[in-house]
């Protein structure tokens, strides 16, 4: 067993023995060093200063991604290979991009200027063309106080993609994978003074350090731990990484559900809901950016117990079940189940979040999904809600309802199911329902929101369902723009809720 991580950073190896791992990876590299291109300001992952190449081994190859380097920990990063702003450069001279940045005057101040610059080299690491809403996409985590951005998509749009090399060719993956691939596979233990960090290559290895070490906290993408940590409210002594645990990555859809391991990324588990689950995969599109969505995991969102979690309502009202694995065997919980308190949850000493099963919709039955912040990206939610119901013949049989943000969980409002199951379809019918709804949740006030706002969100949204859903239609034949003329809306029908189209009602 190593007792030592090891990256490489622009190409060269680095072993990071005793303190020295247990440091933010933007730390390392501006202090040790002295990569200073990468920069600093927000320290939570929100403006995109700080990003950087995170490139792992994967089927042969070293797949590169984007991550906030703020937020990511060397102890996460074992095997893995960094490139910096400074690693872009062609031949010691600037590259495509930059050299845009600086003709069409993309840059002012220059604090933000690296990490747009990393994040348009990784549109160009994918296939087609770079478009206006593409690069608009590309670039929701980075933030600039200086040029307005037209100047930044001019510079993107001015690019000759033919002219841009690829990571690939700027560090041929061949010598990188006969080094990281090995290590990535690797145990790890290293220990520091009074802080541990294992990194184990089995799951039963895993459940088994859990078991031992009651302070043990697991980190896979820790968007949210590299947030606390850096803020002073948390400090970690024992942590176990699930970077060698190759089961929890596996990603699998069929015609009855996906199947996302623990590790697997929320911008992975976006693409795979694309076609599979497209009500799903719209609202993960403003999830947060893509460094956050690369580095965050299905499973850390599920153990996070965040009440506002934006990817929860939805295995709620799916009835996801969660894989939970201890030392002596597994057991499946659904979801509805799984939490009981504000970030506590049915897990034992032993256990991991290892799978979750979300089921698809079948025909006939209705999903829609809904978020409100306070700006449509890079934001969290104020309030979040998701409603599954069939429907046959004009009439709700089976109804789930989750409301995110009115309670220390993520809750399902049984009262308010039970007063549109098995009634006819009429507007009349969801207006009761939205004032059952009032009445079944206590939401506080916070810098989010007052209670009162969260109340009245309640209701609407749900009038909102039917106007989108079934027409607007007070005589319940489902007749509008979304309904078939028989009663039936169409599976997966996309929402189009934001803060600023919700009416009010008093």
């Amino acid at each position: 067993m190593r007792n030592f991580v090891l990256i490489y950073v622009n190409g060269q190896r680095h072993e990071l023995r005793g303190p020295r791992l247990f440091q933010s990876l933007s730390d390392f590299l501006r202090y040790e060093l002295q990569l200073t291109g990468t920069k600093v300001v927000c320290a939570e992952g929100d403006c995109g200063s700080c990003t950087v190449f995170l490139g792992r081994p994967r089927g042969g190859a070293i797949e590169y991604r984007t991550v906030c380097s703020c937020i990511q920990y060397l102890y996460q990063l074992d095997g893995c290979h960094i490139v910096t702003v400074e690693g872009l450069k062609y031949d010691g001279q600037m590259n495509p991009i930059q050299s845009a940045m600086v003709r069409c005057q993309g840059t002012q101040c220059g604090f933000c200027t690296p990490g747009f610059v990393v994040s348009m080299c990784a549109l160009f690491e994918g296939d087609g063309p770079i478009t206006e809403h593409r690069l608009r996409r590309g670039l929701i985590g980075n933030l600039c106080r200086c040029t307005g951005y037209e100047p930044i998509l001019k510079a993107g749009l001015a690019i000759d993609a033919s002219q841009v090399k690829r990571l690939d060719e700027l560090y041929p993956p061949a010598p990188l994978l006969l080094a990281l691939a090995p290590a990535s596979n690797d145990a790890v233990l290293v220990q520091d003074s009074d802080r541990t960090f294992f990194k184990p290559t089995s799951i039963a290895d895993a459940a088994r350090f859990k078991q031992e070490h009651a302070d043990c906290v697991i980190i896979s993408g820790g968007t949210d731990l590299g947030v606390q940590m850096n803020k002073g409210v948390r400090a970690l002594r024992t942590v176990m990484s699930t970077a060698a645990l190759e089961p929890l990555r596996e990603l699998s859809v069929s015609n009855e559900q996906i199947v996302a391991g623990a590790s697997v990324s929320i911008a992975e588990l976006e693409n795979a809901a694309a076609k599979a689950l497209p009500e799903y995969a719209a609202l993960l599109g403003w999830f947060g950016s893509p460094p956050i969505k690369n580095a965050g995991t299905v499973g850390g969102n599920i153990a996070n117990a965040s009440p506002i979690g934006d990817s929860m309502p939805a295995m709620f009202v799916l009835n996801a079940e969660i894989e939970l694995t201890g030392v002596n065997d597994s057991r499946r919980v659904n979801i509805n189940s799984f939490y009981t308190g504000y970030k506590k949850s049915v897990a034992t000493a032993d256990e991991l979040i290892t799978r979750v099963f979300i089921p698809l919709p079948k025909v006939g039955e209705v999903f829609k999904l809904y978020k409100v912040s306070k700006r449509k990206d890079l934001d969290i939610s104020s309030f979040t809600a998701a409603v599954w119901m069939s429907v046959s013949d004009h009439t709700i049989g089976e109804v789930r309802i989750a409301y995110g943000g009115v309670a220390a969980t993520i809750v399902r409002l049984p009262k308010t199911e039970a007063a549109l199951n098995g009634q006819r379809i009429s507007e009349a019918l969801f207006d009761d329902a939205a004032d059952v709804a009032v009445g079944e949740i206590k939401p506080i006030s916070d810098v989010r929101g007052s209670a009162d706002y969260r109340l009245r969100l309640a209701a609407n949204v749900l009038r909102k369902f039917f106007i989108e859903t079934f027409g607007g239609g007070s005589n319940g034949d489902g007749r509008g723009p979304n309904g078939d003329g028989n009663g039936h809306p169409p599976t997966h029908a996309k929402s189009r809720l934001s803060a600023l189209d919700v009416v009010v009602r008093k």
